[in-house]
């Protein structure tokens, strides 16, 4: 039989072939036909060379990915590989750049910024790998609460912080056979990133006489890591919020030609140290310093001072835990998966998996070093010993779930204390388990996708307790308080109710970002502009708010006086519209919440305008959403900065254990990652609208392609 592609009539390819490594080459070669800029954007980011084909715009993330040395982890990482994980990797690389010969690689932004793909090494699907979740941990945050230890003191940190919903939306739930219509274990979620043009994850189907799956690929990268339904059992992940990469203070000095660091037992040198030059289309190359110390890569300055290194697991053992996505696959039981998963590293993950024996299981899954719990928080001593990694590594737990079970980044689903420091709050993991109890016995896929799409707020009740606080008050800001206080809660995008109070929580974080209290932390802050978003203090302002609110009278924050001042000013705001012909434009929560998605030339503007592919940025139909971040329809905004949605349910699924067919899925825009494809954005209004699209198994069903 030979290899083939079939597709359904969303576009979604079923990949079927003899052997597992017939398939991987499949595979890649679809991944490269289907999404081939994506793909090639993804390389250039991991080697460090979007400059070199898209012009200084690049540079940012290019020193970093550099120094970070995330190419030579993604070679090591491959090396430590057994021999049948490298050769089946390999086959899938064959596959891109079979692609890349037969001519197969055409995207019009390779045309509209004058660039074109190239071979791929064996090791550039772990290095793509690596690109979607270096800046997916932790780090990042421990820059920000090092600025907050800065501008408003150490006790400020945890004031600001804890338990906010840090970019962090993502829910799974399952519920065992004794729940379920069918009398058989259902699993429901949707993974919460940024929504990229085209789509993070791809809709696949792998069938090859050892396995046949459906799932959600990473395009790029060969299996499927996070998402997957292999008939007989099936899996789902969402963010453990686990604590598992370090920021290190090094102390940095030259003798002679040697550079030294210093560590618990005092200077040594360090493991690498030399210059790199970076290519810069249109301008002059610049030369990045690498440098790694015993503790890992130097991420930010250097002999000069403010050294700061990143230790991370994946760098630390070499490995990333590829070598368990082949044993993924060939899973047949929830003990096949969890077994499958001792060898992952990271990101840590929690798992939902459940068989067609009525087996449920949750477990954690990858690698946290046992270390210093000050480690978490901010940036330590390197020549510390009491900051050092033990070389051990946390237990992770498992158990059985005899019932339901919800993972929504919350502290309980994530292990708690001992693997992390923040946590969403548990405003989706309660709903979500109070709508499944609601309903009862009997839950099936219908029940399920309903829950996909709920919009109460979870926090509501906090700034409803706000709201009934906050006098006196003028006539118009009474007028619109009262307003407020008879609404739902609900997040509907033809919500006129939930449009005043997005601009009301909008007006109250900027009064408080813009208050004396946190003023200071718009100071400069010193680190490279590419962690500007985590750094944002009207956007952390935003996503703190509960947290503000609860405890902000210790930073000196009057909240009540700034809860009736955004209400002032949004009755203000209000009258002045009713008092013009404009004042329709307030609308509804959907007028103002649109999907904004980002396409990786937005960040690159400077390449389009200079090979002539003016208006080359692909774009989707204006669409409406419901839902905000303490949903369980938590399509992200930034109160106080936008409302337009940039950050949401990337997939939505539904596995049905016993009846695959019965399994139904869907992703915010489509198949392909070709603008002028049908399948560009064939799925965005069955998304937006809460729907679903079955998952198709009879191979009758699909047509052939032919090349």
């Amino acid at each position: 039989m030979p290899a083939e592609t079939f597709r359904d009539p969303w576009g979604i390819p079923h990949l079927r072939a003899n052997t597992a490594d017939e398939l991987a080459f499949l595979q890649g070669k679809n991944a490269a036909a289907d999404r081939s800029w994506q793909i090639e954007m993804e390389r250039w980011r991991a080697e460090g060379r979007t400059a070199e084909h898209l012009g200084a715009d690049g540079l940012e993330w290019d020193r970093f990915a550099r120094r970070a040395r995330l190419d030579d982890t993604a070679r090591r990482c491959f090396q430590n590989l057994d021999a049948e994980t490298q050769r089946w990797c390999t086959a899938y690389v064959d596959g891109v750049n079979h692609a890349l010969d037969s001519k197969l690689r055409d995207a019009p932004e390779f045309r509209n910024t004058g660039t074109a793909p190239a071979a791929w090494q064996p090791w550039t699907p772990l290095g793509v790998f690596m690109v979607h979740h270096i800046l997916f941990g932790t780090f990042p945050n421990k820059l920000w609460r090092e600025h907050i230890a800065k501008t408003l003191g150490p006790d400020a940190v945890a004031l600001f912080s804890i338990e906010a919903p840090v970019w962090a939306g993502s829910n799974a739930w399952a519920a065992a056979g004794g729940l379920t219509a069918t009398g058989s274990p259902l699993i429901a979620g949707d993974p919460h990133r940024l929504l990229e043009l085209p789509g993070v994850y791809q809709q696949v189907r792998l069938a090859c006489p050892e396995f046949d799956v459906v799932g959600l690929a990473f395009p790029g990268v060969p299996g499927l890591p996070h998402f997957g339904h292999a008939g007989t059992v099936a899996w789902a992940i969402t963010n453990a919020m686990a604590d598992y990469q370090d920021l290190y203070q090094e102390q940095l000095r030259r003798s002679g030609n040697v550079l030294l660091a210093l560590g618990p037992d005092g200077d040594s040198p360090v493991r690498a140290h030399h210059e790199e030059a970076i290519l810069v289309r249109g301008g002059a190359a610049e030369t990045v310093e690498v440098i790694e110390t015993d503790r890992g890569p130097v991420i930010f300055g250097g002999p000069d001072g403010g050294a700061l290194s990143l230790r991370t697991p994946a760098r630390a053992a070499e490995s990333l835990g590829f070598q368990a996505l082949l044993p993924l696959l060939r899973s047949r039981s929830a003990d096949d998966v969890e077994q499958a998963l001792r060898a992952w590293v990271e990101p840590v993950n929690c798992v939902l998996v459940a068989d067609s024996g009525g087996a449920v299981r949750q477990l954690v899954a990858g690698k946290v070093p046992a270390r210093n719990r000050d480690n978490r928080v901010r940036p330590v001593p390197g020549w510390s010993a009491e900051h050092q990694w033990t070389g051990d590594w946390e237990d992770l737990p498992a158990s059985p779930v005899p019932g339901l079970a919800v993972h929504a980044n919350d502290r309980e689903a994530g292990g708690g204390d001992r693997l992390g420091l923040e946590f969403a709050p548990a405003h989706r993991a309660r709903r979500i388990r109070q709508l499944l109890e609601e309903h009862g016995p009997g839950l099936d896929a219908a029940a399920m996708q309903d829950i996909h799409t709920d919009t109460w707020l979870g926090s509501w009740p906090v700034f409803r307790a706000l709201l009934e606080g906050s006098a006196p008050l003028s006539d118009a800001a009474l007028k619109l308080r009262d307003r407020l206080l008879q609404w739902s809660g609900h997040m509907d995008a033809d919500s006129g109710d939930a449009a005043f109070f997005a601009a009301w929580r909008s007006a109250l974080v900027l009064d408080l970002a813009n208050s004396p209290a946190l003023l200071r932390l718009a100071d400069p802050h010193g680190y490279p502009a590419l962690f500007a978003p985590w750094l944002h203090p009207v956007a952390r302002t935003g996503f703190a708010l509960e947290s503000l609110l609860a405890n902000g009278r210790a930073l000196g924050l009057d909240v009540d006086a700034a809860a009736r001042r955004a209400l002032e000013e949004t009755a203000l705001e209000e009258t002045a519209l009713e008092e013009t012909a404009a004042a329709a434009s307030a609308g509804t929560w959907g007028d103002r919440h649109t999907v904004l998605p980002l396409h990786a030339l937005l960040e690159h503007g400077s390449a389009v305008e200079k090979a002539g592919g003016g208006g080359a940025v692909p774009g989707v139909p204006p669409t409406r959403l419901s839902g905000d971040t303490a949903c369980v329809l938590s399509t992200e905004s930034l109160p106080g900065a936008s409302d337009r949605c940039f950050r949401g349910p990337v997939a939505r699924y539904i596995w049905d254990i016993v009846d695959r067919a019965n399994s139904r899925w869907v992703v915010p825009f489509g198949a392909s990652g070709l603008p002028q494809d049908q399948h560009f954005t064939s799925q965005l209004p069955l998304w937006a609208a809460g729907q679903l699209i079955p998952v198709i198994t009879d191979w009758e069903q699909l047509t052939k392609e032919t090349t």
